[in-house]
């Protein structure tokens, strides 16, 4: 019981990270997403994809299946902001963003408590057995502390309404 408190907690924290960031991606305006957070910072549009191409990614590290858009992760976590040239629209990443994560909702809900405590792909068998916190559930909270900290640079984007 105690396991799928802790799962639940960690879940519910993703799910409302992801929410708040959709929906500041869907208040922010074309304009303000083409903007830096700060001067000399990423652009709102590298951090659209940057979080879609690190979120597509996580159902790989789970042993859920290949990422829907693989062709994001090089120009959004490869390279750094405007080095790539040729990028997806606002409104595809926008698409790709929601499609992503409803994604990967889905196949989570799917894990057992036992499986959110197995290893994740990108741990050794050796490592994991001297490390077993590298599980599953640890990549989620994870990648939720990663979703955190872009959300609140993307928050400096609402203060630019131009």
């Amino acid at each position: 019981m105690q396991n799928e408190i802790f799962i639940k907690m960690v879940l519910d924290a993703w799910e409302v990270y992801v929410k708040r960031t959709g929906d500041l991606f869907n208040e922010l305006s074309d304009i303000q997403i083409m903007k830096e957070v700060a001067p000399g910072r990423n652009r709102g549009i590298y951090l659209l994809g940057h979080l879609t191409a690190v979120h597509d990614r996580i159902p790989g590290i789970l042993g859920l299946g290949d990422a829907l858009y693989p062709e994001l992760y090089g120009p959004f976590v490869e390279q750094p902001d405007k080095a790539a040239t040729n990028l997806p629209s606002i409104s595809d990443l926008r698409q790709y963003w929601k499609k992503v994560n409803e994604h990967l909702s889905e196949k989570m809900k799917k894990l057992s408590t036992d499986e959110w405590f197995q290893k994740h792909s990108s741990v050794s068998a050796d490592d994991f057995v001297k490390e077993p916190h590298r599980n599953k559930l640890n990549i989620v909270m994870n990648r939720t502390n990663h979703l955190a900290s872009h959300f609140g640079q993307l928050l400096y984007l609402k203060a630019r309404k131009e």
